[in-house]
């Protein structure tokens, strides 16, 4: 039997690519992931084999990975970010039983919440809830209730793939939800193409943020009641000058 790594590299940049995945990469035999992920990586891994699979077959790119270690190779499932936050760990364990006897690792990688949050300044440093809006996988009335949840609780929220050309109106939708508790004034911050070219940031309010175009390259942070703009970056105090 070989091996089978499921791990994150980060934002793209080769800079926020952790020494674990650098590692991983160079040991395994073939690197497997998304089409756009692997046109990323192909130039750093010259001689590597790759196998790739399109959006939308997560599972036939998972299990062609599991079968490759089955058959005694050392393989490796790349993902953006971190492999654990919206990436392919949980159905490569989901998928595993039917390949007993393989040895799976997670690496892990900077999610987009960290490194846009570091981007903006410090707008995560309280309790923070992740949430996508993608009802690709997720009903929109359950995206609904936990953006109420995260709103009511006075949680700073990232939002991942917060539009595309078929939900083009859904970051609108989330804030009109957000703001029935949380003030219009509330600090807000978007980062776009995190740690590559052409990487973008602004803050804004959440009332201005609700009629604001994004993309699918672009990560949304709203904060709590205490977000605050120090020296034109986002920051969310924990507390700590009042202790």
């Amino acid at each position: 039997m070989g091996k089978l790594y499921v791990a994150g590299y980060g934002p793209g940049a080769v800079g926020m690519m952790t020494a674990d995945f650098r590692a991983c990469a160079d040991a395994c035999d073939i690197i497997v992931g998304y089409s756009g992920y692997i046109d990323a990586l192909r130039p750093l891994y010259p001689g590597k084999q790759f196998f790739d699979t399109p959006m939308k077959q997560e599972t036939d790119r998972c299990l062609a990975a599991l079968k490759l270690a089955a058959e005694g190779e050392t393989v490796c499932v790349v993902c953006s970010g971190d492999s654990g936050v919206y990436g392919m760990a949980g159905l490569v364990y989901e998928l595993s039983p039917d390949f007993p006897g393989v040895e799976i690792t997670v690496i892990p990688g900077i999610t987009a919440a960290c490194s846009g949050a570091a981007v903006l300044g410090a707008p995560i440093g309280h309790d923070f809830a992740v949430i996508s809006l993608s009802d690709l996988l997720t009903d929109w009335a359950l995206i609904e209730k936990r953006l109420c949840a995260a709103a009511m609780g006075d949680f700073c929220v990232c939002l991942y793939n917060p539009s595309s050309h078929k939900r083009a109106d859904y970051l609108q939708k989330a804030c009109d939800i957000l703001l029935e508790e949380k003030s219009p004034e509330t600090v807000c911050g978007i980062v776009r193409n995190i740690g590559r070219d052409g990487e973008a940031a602004h803050i804004l309010t959440l009332a201005q943020l609700r009629d604001t175009r994004v993309d699918m390259f672009t990560t949304v942070f709203i904060g709590n009641t205490n977000t605050k703009i120090i020296d034109g970056k986002m920051v969310t105090p924990r507390g700590y000058r009042g202790v």
